[in-house]
Protein backbone atom coordinates (compact mmCIF):
# COMPACT_ATOMS: atom_id res chain seq x y z
CA UNK A 1 0.00 0.00 0.00
CA UNK A 2 2.71 2.29 1.10
CA UNK A 3 5.93 2.86 -0.71
CA UNK A 4 7.68 6.19 0.15
CA UNK A 5 7.64 7.06 3.73
CA UNK A 6 8.20 9.46 5.83
CA UNK A 7 9.51 8.70 9.98
CA UNK A 8 8.87 11.16 12.55
CA UNK A 9 11.03 10.67 15.57
CA UNK A 10 10.75 13.17 19.09
CA UNK A 11 14.42 14.09 20.20
CA UNK A 12 12.67 12.45 23.53
CA UNK A 13 12.31 9.02 22.16
CA UNK A 14 15.94 8.68 21.81
CA UNK A 15 17.01 10.09 24.78
CA UNK A 16 18.68 8.01 27.58
CA UNK A 17 17.34 6.82 30.92
CA UNK A 18 19.08 10.44 32.53
CA UNK A 19 16.24 12.42 30.38
CA UNK A 20 19.12 13.98 28.07
CA UNK A 21 21.04 13.05 25.19
CA UNK A 22 20.40 9.80 23.15
CA UNK A 23 20.82 5.79 24.48
CA UNK A 24 22.60 3.25 22.36
CA UNK A 25 20.19 0.54 22.86
CA UNK A 26 17.58 3.06 21.59
CA UNK A 27 19.84 3.73 18.57
CA UNK A 28 20.43 0.08 18.43
CA UNK A 29 16.68 -1.06 18.33
CA UNK A 30 15.12 1.74 15.79
CA UNK A 31 18.88 0.67 13.24
CA UNK A 32 17.16 -2.86 13.82
CA UNK A 33 13.40 -2.12 13.05
CA UNK A 34 14.49 0.26 10.26
CA UNK A 35 16.56 -2.75 8.69
CA UNK A 36 13.72 -4.67 8.19
CA UNK A 37 11.43 -3.26 6.27
CA UNK A 38 14.62 -0.53 4.20
CA UNK A 39 14.19 -2.98 1.56
CA UNK A 40 10.50 -2.63 1.34
CA UNK A 41 10.10 0.85 1.03
CA UNK A 42 12.02 4.25 0.57
CA UNK A 43 12.34 5.71 4.22
CA UNK A 44 13.28 9.15 4.96
CA UNK A 45 13.19 10.53 8.27
CA UNK A 46 13.42 13.78 10.41
CA UNK A 47 14.16 14.16 14.21
CA UNK A 48 13.37 16.62 16.98
CA UNK A 49 15.59 17.45 18.87
CA UNK A 50 13.93 17.85 22.69
CA UNK A 51 16.72 15.10 24.04
CA UNK A 52 18.82 18.15 24.15
CA UNK A 53 16.96 21.54 23.96
CA UNK A 54 13.43 22.37 24.95
CA UNK A 55 12.33 25.84 24.14
CA UNK A 56 10.07 26.50 26.96
CA UNK A 57 13.26 25.90 29.60
CA UNK A 58 15.79 27.33 27.31
CA UNK A 59 13.15 30.49 27.04
CA UNK A 60 12.92 30.53 30.90
CA UNK A 61 16.54 30.63 31.10
CA UNK A 62 16.41 34.35 29.47
CA UNK A 63 17.74 33.22 25.68
CA UNK A 64 16.15 34.82 22.82
CA UNK A 65 13.52 32.87 21.12
CA UNK A 66 15.21 32.84 17.39
CA UNK A 67 18.19 31.61 19.26
CA UNK A 68 16.56 28.85 21.29
CA UNK A 69 14.95 27.52 17.69
CA UNK A 70 18.58 27.65 16.02
CA UNK A 71 19.86 25.83 19.37
CA UNK A 72 17.22 23.22 18.32
CA UNK A 73 17.84 22.64 15.11
CA UNK A 74 21.45 21.98 15.30
CA UNK A 75 20.30 19.21 18.47
CA UNK A 76 18.46 18.11 15.63
CA UNK A 77 21.68 17.40 13.45
CA UNK A 78 23.06 15.77 16.26
CA UNK A 79 20.44 13.62 16.42
CA UNK A 80 20.37 12.89 12.94
CA UNK A 81 24.10 11.98 12.64
CA UNK A 82 24.51 9.79 15.54
CA UNK A 83 20.92 7.79 13.77
CA UNK A 84 23.04 7.92 10.51
CA UNK A 85 25.81 6.06 12.49
CA UNK A 86 23.18 3.46 14.14
CA UNK A 87 21.71 2.29 10.51
CA UNK A 88 24.92 2.39 8.97
CA UNK A 89 26.34 -0.07 11.22
CA UNK A 90 23.80 -2.40 9.86
CA UNK A 91 24.78 -1.83 6.55
CA UNK A 92 22.08 0.60 5.54
CA UNK A 93 23.22 2.87 3.31
CA UNK A 94 21.97 6.62 4.91
CA UNK A 95 22.72 10.16 3.93
CA UNK A 96 21.80 13.19 5.95
CA UNK A 97 20.58 16.40 4.45
CA UNK A 98 20.20 19.81 6.40
CA UNK A 99 18.12 22.68 5.74
CA UNK A 100 20.99 24.98 6.82
CA UNK A 101 24.42 24.30 4.83
CA UNK A 102 27.07 22.74 6.87
CA UNK A 103 29.29 20.55 4.19
CA UNK A 104 31.37 19.34 6.68
CA UNK A 105 28.82 16.76 7.93
CA UNK A 106 26.07 16.55 5.83
CA UNK A 107 24.81 17.27 2.80
CA UNK A 108 22.26 20.58 2.06
CA UNK A 109 19.22 20.31 1.51
CA UNK A 110 18.11 19.20 -2.07
CA UNK A 111 14.87 17.95 -3.20
CA UNK A 112 16.17 16.41 -5.92
CA UNK A 113 19.02 14.94 -4.86
CA UNK A 114 17.00 13.74 -1.96
CA UNK A 115 14.49 11.85 -4.20
CA UNK A 116 17.34 10.50 -6.07
CA UNK A 117 18.73 8.91 -2.49
CA UNK A 118 15.35 7.60 -1.66
CA UNK A 119 15.28 5.88 -5.69
CA UNK A 120 18.60 4.41 -4.67
CA UNK A 121 17.69 2.75 -1.45
CA UNK A 122 19.22 4.88 0.70
CA UNK A 123 17.74 6.33 3.63
CA UNK A 124 17.71 9.62 3.45
CA UNK A 125 17.76 11.72 7.29
CA UNK A 126 16.29 16.02 6.92
CA UNK A 127 18.28 17.50 9.96
CA UNK A 128 18.13 21.32 10.93
CA UNK A 129 14.11 21.47 10.64
CA UNK A 130 12.75 24.09 7.64
CA UNK A 131 16.20 26.18 8.66
CA UNK A 132 13.74 29.00 9.81
CA UNK A 133 13.04 30.02 13.42
CA UNK A 134 9.32 29.35 14.46
CA UNK A 135 8.75 26.73 12.67
CA UNK A 136 8.68 23.00 14.80
CA UNK A 137 10.08 19.71 13.58
CA UNK A 138 6.47 18.76 13.13
CA UNK A 139 5.71 21.76 10.49
CA UNK A 140 9.63 19.91 8.67
CA UNK A 141 8.19 16.54 8.94
CA UNK A 142 4.95 17.61 7.05
CA UNK A 143 6.66 20.03 4.88
CA UNK A 144 9.46 17.48 3.45
CA UNK A 145 6.91 14.52 3.39
CA UNK A 146 4.77 16.94 1.37
CA UNK A 147 7.75 17.85 -1.38
CA UNK A 148 8.93 14.29 -1.85
CA UNK A 149 5.42 12.83 -2.45
CA UNK A 150 5.17 10.14 0.50
CA UNK A 151 2.47 8.04 0.58
CA UNK A 152 2.41 8.56 4.54
CA UNK A 153 3.98 9.72 7.71
CA UNK A 154 4.57 7.67 10.38
CA UNK A 155 4.84 9.93 13.65
CA UNK A 156 6.52 8.32 16.31
CA UNK A 157 5.70 8.91 19.86
CA UNK A 158 7.61 7.72 23.30
CA UNK A 159 5.35 6.31 25.56
CA UNK A 160 1.95 7.66 23.71
CA UNK A 161 0.12 5.17 21.94
CA UNK A 162 -1.73 7.69 19.57
CA UNK A 163 -3.88 10.93 19.54
CA UNK A 164 -6.33 11.49 22.79
CA UNK A 165 -8.48 13.98 23.95
CA UNK A 166 -6.33 14.88 26.58
CA UNK A 167 -3.14 14.04 28.08
CA UNK A 168 -3.09 10.22 28.97
CA UNK A 169 -0.08 10.50 31.00
CA UNK A 170 -2.31 13.07 32.97
CA UNK A 171 -5.75 12.40 32.50
CA UNK A 172 -6.17 8.72 33.12
CA UNK A 173 -9.69 8.63 31.33
CA UNK A 174 -8.24 10.02 28.44
CA UNK A 175 -10.52 8.88 25.47
CA UNK A 176 -8.06 7.36 22.50
CA UNK A 177 -8.90 8.15 18.61
CA UNK A 178 -9.11 5.12 16.22
CA UNK A 179 -9.15 7.71 13.65
CA UNK A 180 -9.08 11.07 13.31
CA UNK A 181 -9.52 14.00 10.92
CA UNK A 182 -6.50 17.34 10.89
CA UNK A 183 -9.47 19.32 11.36
CA UNK A 184 -10.63 18.08 14.44
CA UNK A 185 -6.88 18.24 16.10
CA UNK A 186 -6.61 21.42 15.08
CA UNK A 187 -10.29 22.70 16.30
CA UNK A 188 -10.36 20.62 19.45
CA UNK A 189 -6.56 21.75 19.92
CA UNK A 190 -5.02 18.57 20.69
CA UNK A 191 -0.87 18.54 21.40
CA UNK A 192 -0.40 15.67 18.78
CA UNK A 193 1.16 17.88 16.23
CA UNK A 194 1.16 21.60 16.04
CA UNK A 195 -1.54 23.55 13.77
CA UNK A 196 0.78 24.58 11.17
CA UNK A 197 1.86 20.90 10.42
CA UNK A 198 -2.38 19.67 10.68
CA UNK A 199 -2.66 22.63 7.81
CA UNK A 200 -0.11 21.17 5.26
CA UNK A 201 -0.89 17.76 6.14
CA UNK A 202 -4.72 18.81 5.60
CA UNK A 203 -3.46 20.82 2.33
CA UNK A 204 -2.03 17.90 0.70
CA UNK A 205 -4.36 15.12 1.71
CA UNK A 206 -1.57 13.55 3.63
CA UNK A 207 -1.79 10.36 5.68
CA UNK A 208 -0.75 10.08 9.43
CA UNK A 209 -0.04 7.32 11.54
CA UNK A 210 0.49 7.94 15.38
CA UNK A 211 2.03 5.23 17.65
CA UNK A 212 4.19 4.32 20.09
CA UNK A 213 8.05 3.83 18.61
CA UNK A 214 8.40 2.22 22.71
CA UNK A 215 6.97 -0.89 21.76
CA UNK A 216 9.80 -2.74 19.19
CA UNK A 217 8.16 -3.59 15.57
CA UNK A 218 5.41 -0.78 15.59
CA UNK A 219 6.92 0.55 12.55
CA UNK A 220 6.60 -2.36 10.36
CA UNK A 221 2.62 -3.16 12.11
CA UNK A 222 2.13 0.72 11.13
CA UNK A 223 3.24 -0.07 7.36
CA UNK A 224 1.52 -2.96 6.94
CA UNK A 225 -1.42 -1.88 8.05
CA UNK A 226 -2.18 -3.59 11.75
CA UNK A 227 -4.44 -1.64 14.03
CA UNK A 228 -2.31 0.40 15.62
CA UNK A 229 -2.43 3.48 17.15
CA UNK A 230 -4.34 6.57 15.57
CA UNK A 231 -4.80 6.97 11.70
CA UNK A 232 -5.09 10.97 10.96
CA UNK A 233 -7.06 11.90 7.70
CA UNK A 234 -7.90 14.88 5.82
CA UNK A 235 -11.10 15.68 6.08
CA UNK A 236 -13.15 16.57 2.93
CA UNK A 237 -14.89 19.71 2.69
CA UNK A 238 -18.80 19.58 3.05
Amino acid sequence: MYKRVLLKLSGEALQGKDGSGFDQEILESLANQIKEISSDYQIAIVIGGGNFVRGKFAQQMGIERTQVDYMGMLATVINSLAVQSALESKGIETRVQSAIPMDKVCEPYILRRAIRHLEKGRVVIFAAGTGNPYFSTDTAAALRASEIKADVILMAKSGVDGVYDADPKIEKAAKKYDKISYMDIINHDLQVLDSTAASICQDNDMKMIVFDINTYGNIKRALINEKIGTEVFKEEKK
